[in-house]
């Protein structure tokens, strides 16, 4: 059956608010095309969500549940869902109740002025100001001026995409987040809009500020991949001319030293010398890997959290 949309839910230990979150996804349907899907991830859940999520899908046509056989994270999850969906136009949220599905028409309706990925803008957020907003704010801004996508909120989970953009990325780590900028380096039409954000009533957050370096690494790497994935030759050429220009800079004050004669060898200079050309040498052959990699093709990190995916008929 062909859908023109496909709600994705990633679900780790939510068993409290499933049913909530089905009586309001089952209000909103009916405000949202007949053929909308709604695909539960459940990501390796050690409590009750996925017998749930299962009783769930046998009593509405609308939803489908796929289990993968452990706990890979949230980007795994949502690279299994967007892999699995089968709209035109893909939605992701959280199932924590955080994430409002009332919001879910008002993406649409910003996607239909042009825009690629729509994403949640959490402008009343409802969580601790010291351990999350704080953190986040400034993650934001940092974020935005590294890569060069300016929206406020990268960490809001509710987002709507192009099915089109998003199944040409590949996700790794904990790239979620950074998806935006991600499909602004294919071409993208980037868009924001507020969202309702709503205080957690169950359970526990499943992040905190020991996420703050995983995030400044995977934030170094997308400016790599954003930058540089088209052209590695470019990158780690220049890289290799710096270092080699630096040997030919000392290289004359090593041959000053062996005319002059000193009766003390100086080995400082030649092994600088000898470092800083081996040195450049190893970038440019970097350069050529790099570029042989990126012509030939490469390795899908989530191709094994797909695979072990199973889907609930």
């Amino acid at each position: 059956m062909h859908h023109e949309l496909s709600i994705i839910i990633p679900v780790f230990n939510e068993e409290e608010c499933i049913h909530l979150l089905e009586e309001e996804l089952q209000q909103v349907l009916e405000r949202l095309p007949e053929s909308t899907e709604v695909l539960f991830i459940d990501d390796g859940s050690t409590d009750r969500s996925f017998e749930l999520l299962a009783d769930l899908a046998r009593r509405q046509s609308w939803a489908r549940v796929v289990r993968l056989r452990r706990n890979f994270g949230q980007t795994q999850a949502l690279a299994a869902g967007i892999d699995l969906a089968r709209g035109e136009t893909l939605v992701c949220m959280d199932a924590d109740l955080q994430n409002d599905p009332d919001d879910i028409p008002r993406l649409l309706e910003k996607m239909e002025e042009g825009y690629d990925i729509v994403s949640g803008w959490r402008k009343r957020r409802r969580d601790p100001f010291l351990t999350r907003r704080l953190p986040s704010i400034c993650a934001n801004w940092l974020i935005g001026r590294f890569l060069g996508v300016r929206i406020h909120d990268y960490g809001c989970s509710l987002k709507a995409y192009d099915a089109r953009v998003m199944k040409s990325l590949h996700l790794y780590s904990d790239m979620h987040r950074f998806l935006p900028a991600l499909a602004w380096k294919c071409g993208a039409r980037v868009g924001e809009i507020p969202v309702n954000h709503r205080p957690r009533v169950f359970g526990q957050s499943k992040y905190g500020l020991s996420r703050i370096f995983k995030v400044l690494l995977d934030m170094v790497v997308i400016k790599l991949i954003v930058d540089f994935s088209s052209r590695p030759a470019h990158y780690f050429g220049i890289m290799g001319a710096v270092f080699v220009g630096l040997a030919l800079w000392v290289l004359p004050f090593f041959i000053i030293n062996l005319v002059v004669g000193y009766r003390s060898v100086n080995v400082v200079l030649p092994s600088t010398v000898i470092l800083l050309g081996l040195t450049g040498l190893y970038f440019f052959m970097l350069s050529v890997v790099g570029d042989l990699i990126v012509r030939v093709g490469h390795h899908d990190p989530t191709e094994y959290a797909r695979c072990t995916a199973v889907e609930i008929a």
